[in-house]
């Protein structure tokens, strides 16, 4: 949720610092939001310039164009997404205080503002927003008017506050320093020459710097033209090892695609591709990204808990089947907000897998939280380095999806059920449920999905026509069984997610114990239709349920394996996919579904990347 952006450079007074503010919240517009501002600091040390607008970033470019702000040393900027009071311009960040001299901007919630606003009205202070964050920024003037530096000042706010938050605050009496503040939300630093950035997200400050330093939990960070400076609330200094970004600015942009969902679509081959790249060591282990878990540790495990939200809970669901398959060790699925408040049943033989593409994901933060209290060990899968599931983790297996800047999730889908089987082949082969001979096989099989992944996406047309078809339908149900099932799931969240239509994702043996009641005539239903292969096919099963719902008038479209002569007889459309093992198909058979989502959602004329009241990553609980 929100975007931040804050810089600092060297040299005179320039439009530099609005630029750099201003493009790197156009790259965080993904993250979702419904006002924008920026204040930007000059060498005037009676107030800093500010400028913000409710609505989409555009409005804050109108403003600017007609009330340019003077030039500047440095400059902070932000995208909001309402919690605290309605999207307007006075909620809208910055806040200033002391008179202009101090802007503040926040991403989070601050719990105990309540407190802190009544003590500081009870001292005079007057309020212009309904927002917690203008509490933040009377309690940093009210430090600083006592004679306190802006980091100084920081430190002891922070140190005061409670709930999620990360804060950026500027003082004009201090024209070449930005000062952030984080718990429970992300901020990362960009390390460059004669400058330096701050961002909720890397993609901020991408274009200007690939060298990072991610902030840890309870930290303030300095940034001035010729350094960084990173302490704790006590002010106790805290080095820092910097990382590479491994993608330049370039995976950030739509290239040529109409928008970033349809680019992330097809940027799938490749992020499975490498997410599976340089994984076994030369002994055929698989190697993690960081951090280290036992391998006694993980003989001993007797569970498996996946704790995920969203789109990263089904590609829990699909890794289940596989894991449970090859492994013999039972596995939980749990979404996060849920998991801690029910009193589960973890301990020190349970694995805990974190499922998140941003990292940063506030449910599934406190979850792993609590099941590292239980003496459980925490496996993250996740797409950002440095991030917070990351770095709180025992061990990290990283997604290298590059950025992904749509709303509604796809690439990350498709490389967490990649990283998870790879897990379940390592966990196979350590506990000795799987021959070496078996291991490669898997192996081998995960490393033709890639090039099986373009093949449905080159003869995606078909899917496209349907989806333009449809563009008039309130309603599409989705059915599928065993590793079909969760791919259902996922293909209802997507048009819910970007088409604003009501779809559901059913297990197709519930059909017939209710949901076959909202089936009339000419309901769509998409069926993923498993394979007629092997000796416990479900597909006669599911055939049969594709006849039900054509009985009851409902138009079907089936999702099929090539070759599989019997699909076409039963289905308005088939759409076929390369032929594959069952637990590997799901990386196939989400495709049709992700694009039939994309291209309904673009022939109603709605914002694919940005889908109302929805955010990319949801730091608070």
């Amino acid at each position: 949720m929100c975007g931040i952006v804050g810089y600092v450079g060297s040299g005179a007074p320039s439009a530099r610092p609005e630029g750099v503010v201003m493009a790197g919240l156009a790259r965080l517009e993904y993250r979702g939001y419904d006002s924008a501002g920026l204040a930007v600091v000059t060498e005037d040390p009676t107030h800093v310039d500010m400028a913000k607008k409710a609505g989409k970033l555009v409005n804050l470019g109108k403003e600017l164009a007609e009330h340019p702000l003077r030039p500047g040393t440095a400059a902070i900027g932000h995208t909001r997404w309402a919690t605290h009071g309605a999207p307007t311009d006075a909620n809208a960040h910055p806040h200033l205080a002391a008179d202009g001299r101090i802007a503040i901007i926040h991403n989070g919630i601050i719990e105990n503002y309540s407190p802190l606003r009544a003590e500081l009205r009870s001292e005079g202070v007057r309020f212009l927003s309904d927002t917690d964050t203008e509490v933040v920024g009377h309690m940093l003037a009210r430090e600083v008017l006592a004679g306190h530096d802006l980091v100084h000042a920081m430190r002891l706010v922070a140190a005061r506050l409670e709930g999620a938050f990360t804060l950026l605050a500027v003082d004009s009496h201090e024209p070449r320093v930005v000062v952030g503040a984080r718990r429970n939300s992300p901020l990362v630093v960009g390390l460059g020459e004669g400058e330096n950035f701050l961002g909720s997200d890397v993609v901020a400050f991408i274009e200007h710097t690939r060298t990072a330093l991610e902030l840890g939990q309870d930290e303030v960070v300095e940034i001035t033209p010729d350094g960084v400076s990173v302490s704790d609330y006590a002010g106790n200094p805290i080095e820092r090892e910097p990382y590479r970004i491994d993608w330049d600015s370039e995976a950030a942009q739509k290239g040529g695609f109409s928008t970033f969902m349809d680019k992330e679509i097809h940027d799938q081959p490749t992020a499975v591709a490498d997410t599976l790249r340089g994984r076994i060591d030369e002994h055929g282990k698989l190697k993690l990204d960081e951090g280290l878990i036992a391998d006694s540790v993980l003989n001993s495990i007797d569970k498996i808990v996946v704790i995920a939200c969203g789109t990263a809970a089904y590609a829990g669901l699909v890794a289940r089947y596989a894991i449970e398959h090859w492994t013999r060790i039972p596995v939980e699925v749990e979404l996060a907000h849920e998991f801690r408040y029910r009193d589960p049943v973890v301990n020190v033989r349970t694995l805990v897998v974190a499922l998140s593409q941003s990292g940063e994901t506030m449910d599934t933060i406190m979850a792993l939280r609590h099941a590292q209290q239980q003496g459980a060990p925490v496996i993250a899968i996740v797409n950002a380095q440095g991030s917070t599931i990351a770095r709180e983790s025992d061990a990290v297996l990283y997604t290298r999806a590059g950025p992904e800047i749509a709303v509604a999730s796809t690439k990350a889908f498709l490389a967490q059920i990649t990283a998870a089987y790879l897990l379940g082949i390592y966990l196979a082969e350590l506990r000795g449920n799987k021959f070496p001979d078996e291991i490669r096989t898997l192996l081998a099989q995960l490393d033709e999905m890639p090039g099986k992944i373009q093949r449905v996406l080159d003869s995606a047309e078909p899917v496209r026509e349907l989806a333009r078809s449809l563009v008039d339908e309130g309603s599409v149900l989705f059915l599928g069984r065993h590793v079909g099932y969760p791919v259902a799931l996922e293909g209802a969240l997507k048009l819910k997610e970007i088409a604003y239509i009501h779809a559901e994702g059913f297990a197709a043996g519930e059909l017939k114990h209710g949901p076959i009641a909202l089936i009339d005539e000419g309901q769509p239903v998409f069926i993923i239709l498993p394979s007629p292969r092997g000796r416990e096919s479900l597909h006669s099963k599911v055939i049969s349920n594709v006849q039900e719902v054509r009985a009851r008038g409902a138009r079907t479209f089936v999702i099929a394996e090539e070759g599989d002569t019997e699909a076409a007889e039963h289905a308005e459309q088939v759409f076929y996919v390369p032929a594959s093992p069952v637990l590997m198909s799901p990386l196939l058979t989400v495709v049709p579904l992700q694009i039939f989502a994309h291209e309904l959602a673009s022939a109603k004329g709605l914002d694919v990347d940005q889908p109302r009241n929805l955010a990319k990553s949801v730091t608070v609980e």
